[in-house]
């Protein structure tokens, strides 16, 4: 998809642009007054009879209300209104609802060349152009991969960006390669278990370094064993498919500045164990338990091919299945960290933190100045933010800002939680140095607490719980039903700003 900018304004702009759908937003209230100049412009260009079609079919420029008009032996031939709703309610995330809604009714519409003219004076040219862009891709992904017959689907090659200053090409430099990392991470969580295995993880990263120049260690069980990766491999000791854990490094072109880890939950399937989930906890579903993974691989995706200068980026996913068998680990079993702390599994289903403690203890090794994990690592992290908003805990409030102010530059909603400290008394163990989960109350706090022992001090270090934010059953936003690729985005916009810790 190849993006444009056209730095005038309707109507003017119209004389540079020979495509053949034009994409208009709307404010609410735009439609009742001829003389808003949001719509004087639009008649300006399109012609007096534009105010009565309106009326005729009652667009009131609500939210993601869209209207498609055609226009016979016209240029363009087809017209798409986009409702903004109130302006006051207007901002970025608006902008990239808008362009999604817009790339899909022109998708639908069967339209090669798509201009979008939107309200972007509250923005920087470079913020308004990426978000456009970013969202005009995304909101076209579809996944038919495992479908017999895919559906036939007429995608538009170009978009034209109107009103758009020529100096934001810079910034669309980017989109391409962050919207690849989006799609691959999607494309990894929406896998069903039997394809998206830790082998098949692996055969990812490994297709990463091969295409862009990166670097990949690929440690198999008797290595992990070699390490004392006891609770990872305590994991993964219940099923028939080798654990495989991974570590990828991307190197800039220049001298190294800041090394950072990106390290991801890869349960390629949860079932829980022998504390087994039953019916309700969306056991079908646990395939996107993977979605940390799925997320530092996308990002690793993009950032491969973005090189940031100065950065040394290492991906680092401890892949396996929570399986049940005769060899499973059983609830009450202890097991031994690879920096030494014993484990007592009081809950097989609190699995994920167990794989990111020897993930975590791996990447601290490697002289880092931060590093992030990501996973869907709790269901009490649904229940306090829902479905919208990850969690983030965080050691240093420089990081913390850094990666909040990334994942909104994103469009993707961060909120940071409390490190309590006094909550980690709930994971005392009498039998080891700690239980893999603690109370009830605050089970999403006590998680974090829990990854946190296996962190060196001092080490600025945050863990995003993107347990509900992965799927999505109606479509989130700007980007439709289905896997999300939620954190890639923030972990690019993060690594790419080069923010200092």
């Amino acid at each position: 998809m190849d993006f444009r900018c056209i730095p005038d304004v309707l109507p003017a702009a119209l004389g540079h642009f020979d495509g053949d759908c034009l994409a208009v937003g709307l404010f609410a209230g735009a439609e009742d007054r001829p003389d808003h100049p949001q719509l004087e412009q639009l008649t300006a260009a399109l012609g007096q009879s534009l105010t009565s079609r309106l009326e005729q079919r009652r667009f009131k420029a609500k939210t993601g209300q869209c209207l498609c008009l055609d226009r016979l032996d016209a240029s363009p031939q087809t017209l798409i209104l986009v409702g903004l709703g109130a302006p006051a309610d207007f901002n970025l995330d608006g902008l990239r609802r808008a362009c999604a809604a817009a790339s899909q009714a022109a998708a639908t519409a069967g339209a090669s060349h798509l201009a979008l003219a939107m309200p972007i004076e509250s923005w920087a040219a470079g913020a308004a152009a990426h978000a456009m862009a970013e969202a005009s891709r995304l909101g076209l992904f579809s996944d038919q991969r495992f479908k017999g017959e895919a559906e036939p689907r007429s995608l538009p090659s170009t978009i034209s960006l109107i009103g758009v200053s020529a100096d934001a090409t810079t910034a669309l430099a980017a989109v391409a390669a962050s919207c690849a990392g989006v799609e691959l991470a999607r494309q990894l969580v929406a896998a069903p278990p039997n394809v998206a295995t830790p082998q098949h993880l692996a055969d990812t990263a490994a297709a990463i370094a091969r295409d862009f120049g990166a670097q990949l260690q690929l440690l198999e069980r008797d290595d992990c064993a070699a390490l004392g990766m006891g609770a990872y491999l305590g994991v993964a000791q219940g099923s028939d498919l080798a654990p495989k854990f991974i570590h990828l490094t991307i190197t800039p072109a220049g001298p190294v500045h800041r090394r950072i880890a990106l390290v991801g939950k890869g349960l390629t399937f949860d079932s829980g164990g022998y504390n087994l989930k039953t019916a309700g906890s969306q056991i079908e579903m646990m395939k996107y338990d993977m979605g940390g993974s799925a997320a530092v691989l996308g990002a690793a995706r993009a950032l491969a091919e973005l090189k940031p200068a100065g950065v040394e980026v290492h991906v680092i996913v401890a892949a396996c299945e929570n399986m049940i068998s005769g060899g499973a680990v059983h609830p009450g079993d202890i097991l031994t960290a690879s920096n030494g702390k014993t484990i007592e599994i009081n809950n097989t289903d609190a699995e994920g933190r167990l794989t990111l403690a020897d993930a975590l203890v791996y990447a601290c090794k490697l002289e880092l100045d931060a590093v992030v994990d990501l996973a869907t690592l709790t269901g009490a992290c649904v229940i306090a933010l829902g479905d919208e908003m990850a969690g983030l805990w965080s050691n240093n409030d420089g990081l913390a800002e850094a990666l909040l102010k990334a994942a909104a530059a994103g469009g993707e909603d961060l909120w940071r939680m409390p490190l309590r400290a006094s909550y980690k008394a709930g994971l005392k163990s009498q039998f080891a140095d700690l239980k893999n989960t603690g109370p009830r109350l605050g089970g999403s706090i006590t998680a974090a607490l829990f990854l946190q022992d296996f962190v060196t001090a001092k080490l600025p270090w945050a863990h995003l719980d993107i347990a509900g934010t992965v799927w999505s059953e109606k479509g989130r936003g700007a980007d439709p039903a289905g896997a999300t690729g939620f954190g890639v985005r923030t972990l690019v916009n993060w690594i790419c700003s080069g923010a200092p810790l």
